[in-house]
Order: structure tokens, then sequence, then C-alpha cells
């Protein structure tokens, strides 16, 4: 979250800088997050910032989701590690996906903070092109990578399998990261960016699935949520995009 510096004399200039970023917050995020190349015709369709409550997301077991208040600031927070929810298949058992209808390109960002150190199970997923509780695409983004965990993956009625073969860590701490998931259906481009927006944490293709219903959650960690934002070519029907207060 964004800090007001106090009003000074030698301050003015940054401070009228800093401000007009506060008023536009979009601005901000798209001078941070996007990059024109992630664009490409797109434009900003959903925006979540908690502050009305938790109403356009489903979640796999409802009670293991908060809403936290930080002086203020409302964030979407896990407060269990694994939750009620045991899938058919082994795949993440902490899920909040948009009520929205399905995006099959688009661009996502968001904040995310890990709450629980758990060393190398820290992780946080990002969810996209979900069909059903047994087929959908997630990028797990896990402190230690293995075949298992910190790769972008498929469920396809079994049991989740990497797409692809990361060597690379997360560094998780108890800060607050940016996240940015891209994704064109068409092509099969699948990419997610953790802090550095401009260079892909992992990519892949892969066309197995279309459009698909898109989330936020973890396999089995605890985080939290905040400042989400959907970019996409087709407009969420009956609901606007709007800033933080």
């Amino acid at each position: 979250m964004l800090h007001r510096p106090a009003l000074t004399v030698g301050a003015i200039p940054l401070l009228l800088v800093v401000s007009c970023c506060w008023l536009v917050p979009s601005l901000w995020g798209q001078g941070t997050d996007i990059e024109d190349k992630d664009l490409q015709g797109l434009s900003l369709v959903f925006e979540e910032d908690f502050e009305h409550g938790r109403e356009r997301w489903d979640t796999t077991d409802d009670g293991a989701w908060d809403l936290w208040d930080h002086e203020g600031n409302h964030t979407l927070s896990q407060n269990k590690r694994i939750s009620d929810y045991q899938p058919k298949v082994r795949s993440p058992h902490n899920i909040a996906l948009l009520r929205e209808p399905k995006q099959g390109k688009f661009v996502l960002t968001f904040r995310v903070r890990s709450i629980n150190d758990t060393g190398n199970h820290r992780d946080c997923c990002v969810f996209f092109g979900y069909q059903d509780p047994e087929h959908f695409y997630y990028a797990h983004l896990g402190a230690k990578p293995d075949p298992a965990s910190g790769q972008i993956m498929i469920v396809n009625g079994e049991p989740r399998r990497p797409l692809t073969e990361n060597k690379k860590d997360v560094p998780w701490d108890d800060q607050w990261h940016r996240v940015k998931l891209v994704r064109d259906s068409a092509s099969g481009l699948i990419e997610i960016y953790f802090d550095d927006m401009k260079t892909p944490h992992m990519s892949v293709s892969d066309k197995t699935f279309g459009a698909g219903r898109i989330g936020i959650g973890s396999f089995d960690d605890q985080n939290e949520f905040d400042d989400i934002k959907l970019y996409a070519d087709a407009p969420i029907k009956g609901t606007a995009a709007t800033g933080k207060k």
C-alpha cells in the first residue's frame, strides 16, 4: 500500500507526482506491472480490493478464508494451511475463483504476502483455464522447485503434472510481492512473473484447455491477497472496474 509523504517545501514536486498516481491507481499499476506487449488490445475489465467484501468469489472452503482489516485496508486471507476441501485428484486445497465469465486471453496482476513461514513449502497458486475441479491449469510459485512444486501445472482428470522444468527458487519472505500471469489460449502462451514484471519466472505453451475461470490460492500454505486487476479483450458483463478508495 502506498503512503503519502509529509508535505514539505522540498517535497512538493515529488508529492504532486505521487498524488497523481494515488488518484489514478490503474495508471500506477500499469506503469509497474503491465508492459505494452502484454496488453495488445486488452483493457482493464475487473478490479478487486476487497473493500466491499468477497461476494465476487467462490471458494472451495468458505471457512478457510477471512477478510483482514489493516487499518482500513482489507485483504483476502487464508486462515489455515489445508482447508476441508479434499480434491478427487492430487491438486491444490485452497482455491478462490472469480464468479465472472471464463476468459481465454488475459493478463492478471495482484499483490500477495505469505503469512506462514513454512520454509521450502511456502507457495502461491494462480488458477486459470478452470473447467471443473478435475480440469484446469495452475501456476505454482513454490519456494523450492521440484517436479511437484514451483512449476506451471495441469490437472486433467488425474493428479497434477508439470508442464515446465523450472529450477528457479521463489524468494518468499514476510513482505508483499507482485505477481503477473499472461495467458493466450489461442496461441497457448502461459507466462508467470514474480516481482520482476519484465522477465517471466516461468513460461510454456499449452492448448489443452481454452477459456476458463480464473482464481488465486495455494496448494497447502497461507497467503493474503489484494489489489487484483484483470485485463481482457471481453468486458465482464455487469461488473465495473473500480479502484481502491
